[in-house]
């Protein structure tokens, strides 16, 4: 007696069903594409803005942070070949020299009549190493006392690692230094540490952002003229930001009670473009510029 078996159906799709998936699988898709582009691009957009922020905010923080230890009136601008540079001579420290000997006639003042090598501090002592430069009564490029040209710069000798050494009558500090005649004794008896001059050069690139750059020079020597650019040697050059399509400083003095006592003004104006987005910030940063 035989036994009748089912039939099996064939396992698998057919070719109708299978292009009606693939053609229902790219209408959705599509439509998910649609809500969903919209949102990566504004992310990506975002993301991009957000960093364009991030680079000219700590630009310009970190060029007003340089400028608050510029040496009072050392700050110079000029531009050639569509680049604007800004130099400072940044200070390390300072404090006060004897101007004049003690009751009982001791103590090393500074003499302004002669070459003089040395003078005691009066209260904290800076700290500060042999090889850098002091400097008294900076009047500016163009003065007779102008830190650039050297006739009120002087290298020191000395030096001191101690951050809260204290001068007194009793316990001087003396600072020792290659002799030199000062120009002009500060009004204040103030004296400054100072270090190689620093330049900022601002090389923007409006056509194509990507080339443009804000640059940091240092590791030169003191010049008379402003260099522009420093190109000299033990020169570092250092990247502060691409991606520059604008960029440039503008820096004015405002005349104050005294003939020496001003206040300066830097303006830096710094643009960033990447892929179509761009950020601008306008910041300006005042120099005290009393000797």
């Amino acid at each position: 007696m035989s036994t009748l078996r089912p039939s099996r159906r064939a396992a698998g799709f057919t070719l109708v069903e299978l292009i009606m998936v693939i053609v229902i699988t790219g209408i959705i898709a599509g439509m998910i594409a649609v809500f969903v582009a919209s949102p990566v691009t504004a992310y990506v957009d975002t993301a991009r803005r957000a960093a364009l922020t991030e680079n000219a905010d700590s630009t310009v923080r970190r060029v007003a942070r340089e400028l608050r230890t510029a040496l009072p009136n050392s700050v110079r601008v000029t531009a050639a070949g569509g680049v604007t540079y800004l130099e400072f001579i940044p200070t390390v420290g300072g404090g006060r020299y004897r101007q004049y000997p003690t009751a009982g006639g001791a103590g090393n003042a500074l003499d302004f009549s002669s070459a003089d090598s040395a003078f005691d501090v009066l209260g904290p002592v800076p700290v500060y190493a042999a090889g850098d430069s002091l400097a008294i009564f900076n009047l500016g490029p163009g003065s007779a006392s102008d830190a650039y040209a050297g006739n009120n710069r002087t290298a020191l000798a000395s030096a001191n690692t101690v951050a809260t050494l204290f001068s007194s009558d009793v316990a001087p500090h003396t600072m020792t230094f290659a002799a030199i005649q000062f120009p002009a004794p500060s009004p204040s008896a103030r004296f400054h540490v100072v270090q190689a001059p620093v330049t900022f050069a601002c090389a923007p690139n409006a056509a194509t952002p990507g080339a443009g750059t804000l640059l940091r020079y240092s590791g030169y020597g003191y010049i008379g003229a402003q260099p522009a650019p420093p190109a000299v040697g033990g020169m570092v050059t250092s990247l502060m930001v691409g991606n520059v399509a604008q960029c440039d400083f503008d820096y004015n003095e405002v005349a104050a009670s005294g003939a020496h006592t001003r206040t300066g003004l830097v303006t830096l104006r710094l643009r960033l473009e990447s892929e179509g987005e761009s950020v601008r910030l306008v910041h300006q940063m005042q120099v005290v510029n009393a000797p």
